[in-house]
């Protein structure tokens, strides 16, 4: 069928890899997308066929639609009633509403329908094909000729086709056609044939073909006819389904032997100034459903996209060429695996990788294809691409058959962000995110916001596909060692869409290094599945490169306690049936790596605990690299070389206890660990070579010895991580020992009693005031009570740390320093004074080196034998300073208890 063209002009293709892009500057001015696409991928409300929408044309502003059907009404909501339209209606380009132009297909016998529309290149006559015996009750033949201007059928117009015609092409001077007839004006004419776009006198073309032809397009040059279709011979000439002939003749010119696969036919073809374009689609096993594209000067292959889902339409814009199909596994061309169909899809002409423009159809109607067809129309300086088939959905809202999007106008926000925040060390707190979804822009900008504030902390720009969404990191290292913090993100498109913002992200920030996770990120983990996560569907990557994040499938249990690792880490539950974790972007494995995880089971069905697969949210069709338990509960590493290759531990490790596992492959063969004790070796140094993902908690086990009962892993997993080397058997001893260490804990107690004195009112008593101040002149001082815990046994007092919170007054802050210092004399809450203060001592145990204002939580270490020679029993600070600038704090007193300060004590193994 032969599509409006637009311009050729080049636009330059800006693909990111799978990592985050980070950056701090202003957000990108707003346009309609991301270029190269050229149109939003917001559907506009257009009037609706009642069948199917088979071909499609421009011509000044209206878009002429031909096809199966006997009504258009108007888009859902929309004004107006139903009115007859029988295979044809003529649309305004910008308001999707029909215009005054009526036209009729119609037969004395079966089923009319309109296969092709194609406009003469001065756009003034409308030539239509298909099988239909009469238009507005003027007979004609399965081709017809409409004045545009007019709205009329040319009489003199008159070829004779015997049966459906499919595709057509015009030039100033010939119509060329394909489809299913045999004869044209009763002469023979095999499938294809040419008649004179006047009178539609037969023209000497002759390129017979054996079975149906289904697609006709004319080179740029006007020399050649492209052929595309079910056939296998072309005068005589083996060339399945694709052929290039001469344009006056007919005469065979290259010819495609073996080219596509035999079960594969040609349904469209269309050109721009470089190339053309084919759209495939095959029938059966190992058939050919994607898309080609040729170069014009040799007719030679340019790429192939392999992509499974019969394609059904192709049309290249601006160097983009979009595409209608049903799509469901480009795994072939690195892309997304099997599984959930995609309607449409856009990809630069220059190669085969997609761009972010994805709106979607469902299946529809009749065959269940989808969309079948594509042009795109122009009105008042906007271009709409206009898209029709059978489908009954647009981007899951009601719409059959027709649908348009505008090269303006985009309105459609990113997904919101799943947010999560995590602290290895003092002093810095890692924001990661799964990156957002939008359906024409590719990149996306990012802020994140921090403690509620209106003004973001940070802008980062990252790439992602609905494929391919890797998780974007920002880190933020003003923080403080002991205090939480909360962050939100959201997403902005280049329209300046913007997503709500996130959950809150809390994260306490640790007083020392956590030594696990930091030992795992130290040792090169190029994925690391903690599995803290409070929310579906995201699995953060706490790995330092940090963009090899997961999604849960069928909700696992979520913040499983205790986990394996000591401390405040949690595990994942799964149901042994159908819930695992899978990797998020496609990623290939090199020759040596480590795959470590931790488990706790009683199962006695067995199943995969941590692999490696071709497929994400279904079953695989490759697989290894992987652990499993069988039913008895030994647990096996296994690789695939062309035979299963294996190792299996000789005890059991299904009694419900924590257990580490570390399965190795490199130089120097694979090796499995247990409890940071090897279990095994074989020398095996190669396996299955394929693009995948990792798959935590299940994924297919066909073929495998001492296969289990269930594929699905039931039980806990924990500290889930791959690395792209061997780990040495003392990191993985170390590992264990790191994890099974006596872990530190936290005690945070609040104040006793507090209170504070004041010079200027020296018998009064604040022991009741929601307030504390700090000054040096003229005088205040704070006094603080804690009662103090004992360490626990076996542990040690590793640090304590003060923390109080400035008031909502303003001025509360202070630019003096505020000592913290002992106190040495008796005093209580209710009966101080500033006449009766007990006495400071020293020397300092802390300090605040200023407190600016604003109500915040600040804090500070306090020195850790002075406190520990304390512990178990009651202890007082005091709060003081020599400068001027009052300090103002909330007391344990104030409302809510929110100010009420706190000593937090960490202790741990000495």
């Amino acid at each position: 069928m032969r599509r409006t063209r637009g311009p050729a002009a080049a636009l330059a293709l800006s693909l990111a890899g799978t990592g985050a892009m980070i950056g701090l500057g202003p957000v990108p001015d707003a346009a309609a997308v991301t270029p190269p696409v050229a149109f939003t991928a917001d559907p506009l409300p257009t009037w609706q066929p009642n069948g199917v929408v088979w071909a499609l044309a421009e011509a000044g502003g209206k878009i002429f639609a031909g096809g199966t059907f006997s009504t258009v009404r108007p888009p859902e909501g929309g004004a107006g009633g139903e009115q007859p339209a029988v295979n044809f209606v003529a649309l305004d380009a910008a308001t999707g509403a029909p215009t005054s132009c009526k036209l009729s297909f119609t037969v004395g016998s079966g089923t009319a329908t309109v296969r092709a529309i194609a406009l003469s290149p001065d756009k003034t006559t409308l030539y239509a094909g298909g099988y239909f015996g009469a238009v507005n009750g003027t007979p004609v033949s399965s081709l017809a000729a409409v004045d545009v201007a007019s709205c009329t059928v040319k009489t003199a117009f008159r070829p004779a086709f015997a049966a459906t015609v499919r595709a057509l092409a015009v030039t100033g001077d010939t119509v060329y056609a394909g489809g299913d007839f045999l004869s044209v004006a009763g002469q023979p004419r095999e499938r294809f044939a040419a008649v004179d776009a006047t009178d539609g006198a037969l023209k000497p073309f002759t390129a017979n073909a054996d079975e149906p032809g289904r697609a006709v397009e004319v080179t740029p040059d006007g020399n050649s006819v492209i052929l595309g279709g079910d056939f296998f011979t072309v005068n005589g000439t083996h060339t399945h389904a694709l052929a290039v002939v001469n344009a006056t003749s007919g005469a065979l010119t290259r010819s495609y032997p073996g080219f596509i696969e035999t079960n594969s036919v040609v349904k469209d073809i269309a050109t721009d100034a470089t190339g053309f374009y084919t759209a495939n689609e095959g029938t059966g096993g190992g058939v050919f459903d994607g898309r080609i594209a040729l170069d014009l000067d040799d007719f030679g292959q340019r790429w192939r996209d392999t992509c499974l889902g019969a394609t059904q339409a192709v049309l290249p814009y601006q160097s983009v060429l979009y595409s209608a199909s049903h799509a469901h596994d480009c795994s072939s061309v690195g892309e997304f695996p099997d599984g959930q169909r995609h309607h449409l899809l856009a990809q630069p002409t220059s190669g085969t990788g997609k761009l972010g423009w994805t709106p979607d159809t469902n299946d529809g109607i009749g065959e269940g294809i989808g969309p079948r067809v594509m042009t795109v129309g122009s009105k008042g300086g906007v271009q709409y691409l206009w898209v029709g088939g059978e489908f009954t959905t647009v981007n899951g809202g009601a719409q059959q058959s027709l649908t348009r999007f505008a090269s303006t106008g985009d309105t459609g926000a990113p997904t919101v962000p799943v947010a999560s925040a995590v602290s290895f060390r003092p002093g810095e707190v890692q924001v990661r995110w799964r990156t957002s979804l939008d359906l024409d822009d590719s990149t996306l900008t990012y802020r994140i916001y921090r403690g509620g504030a209106a003004t973001p902390l940070a802008t980062v720009s990252a790439d992602s596909l609905f494929f391919k969404r890797p998780q974007a990191s920002w880190t933020d290292t003003t923080v403080t060692a002991g205090q939480t913090y909360t962050y939100r993100v959201t997403a902005t498109d280049a329209a300046g869409n913007t997503s709500a913002l996130s959950a809150t992200a809390s994260v306490t920030v640790p007083t020392k290094v956590d030594a696990y996770p930091n030992q795992v990120r130290a040792d090169g983990a190029q994925q690391y599945w903690r599995y803290d996560e409070s929310a579906l569907p995201f699995v953060a990557d706490s790995s330092a490169g940090g963009n090899q994040s997961g999604v849960h499938l069928n909700a696992p249990a979520l913040r499983q306690s205790p986990g394996a690792v000591s401390g405040a880490s949690t595990a994942i539950g799964f149901n042994g049936t159908d819930t695992q974790v899978y990797g998020d972007t496609r990623q290939t494995v090199g020759s040596a790596y480590s795959i470590e995880t931790w488990f706790r089971t009683d199962t006695t069905r067995g199943g995969k605990l941590f692999g490696f697969g071709s497929n994400q949210a279904r079953g695989s069709n490759q697989y290894d690299k992987h652990l499993y338990m069988t039913n008895d509960g030994r647990l096996v590493y296994g690789v695939y070389t062309g035979a299963t290759r294996t190792l299996t531990t000789s005890g059991a490790y299904n009694d419900n206890q924590w257990h580490h596992v570390v399965a190795t492959q490199g130089p120097g063969g694979m090796t499995l660990y247990v409890d940071g004790a090897q279990k095994g070796t074989l020398n095996v140094t190669t396996h299955e070579n394929f693009s995948g993902y990792w798959h935590a908690g299940g994924d297919s086990l066909g073929g495998w010895p001492d296969r289990p009962t269930s594929e699905y892993w039931a039980g806990r997993l924990d500290e889930s991580a791959v690395y792209p080397t061997v780990l040495s058997a003392a990191q993985v001893q170390n590992h264990y020992a790191l994890a099974t260490a006596p872990a530190d804990s936290v005690v945070q107690v609040t104040a006793a009693e507090d209170t504070y004195a004041n010079a200027g009112a020296p018998g009064t008593n604040y022991g009741t005031s929601g307030s504390l101040a700090v000054r040096g002149t003229s005088f205040y001082a704070s006094y603080l009570r804690f009662d103090l815990p004992a360490a626990p046994a076996g542990t040690v007092l590793k640090s304590a740390v003060l923390g109080v919170k400035t008031s909502t007054m303003s001025g509360a802050g202070t630019t003096d320093t505020v000592s913290v210092v002992p106190v040495t004399g008796p005093w209580s809450e209710g009966g101080t004074t500033y006449d009766n203060r007990p006495a400071l001592g020293g020397p300092a145990l802390g300090a605040f080196a200023g407190i600016p204002d604003g109500s915040a939580v600040h804090t500070t270490g306090l020195t850790t034998a002075t406190v520990a020679a304390a512990l178990g029993g009651s202890y007082s600070l005091a709060l003081s300073s020599t400068g001027t600038d009052a300090l103002w704090l909330w007391s344990s007193e104030a409302q809510a208890n929110e100010g009420t300060p706190q000593l937090t004590l960490t202790f741990g193994a000495p």
